[in-house]
C-alpha cells in the first residue's frame, strides 16, 4: 500500500515537472526541468 501511494506522489511530481518543462521559454529551464524528470520517472517505474 505505501508503495502504491508512493508511485503516486512521484507521478504526481513528475507531471507537474512536465507541464514546467513544457512552459517554460528559457533553454536553461527546460534542460533543468529534463535532468530534474529522470531520476522521477526512473522512481515512478521502481528502477532505481
Amino acid at each position: 500500500m505505501i508503495t502504491l501511494v508512493y508511485r503516486l506522489i512521484v507521478v504526481l511530481v513528475a507531471l507537474l515537472v512536465v507541464w514546467e518543462l513544457f512552459s517554460q521559454k528559457e533553454i536553461k529551464w527546460q534542460a533543468n526541468a529534463a535532468l530534474v524528470l529522470i531520476p522521477l520517472v526512473l522512481r515512478a517505474f521502481m528502477l532505481v
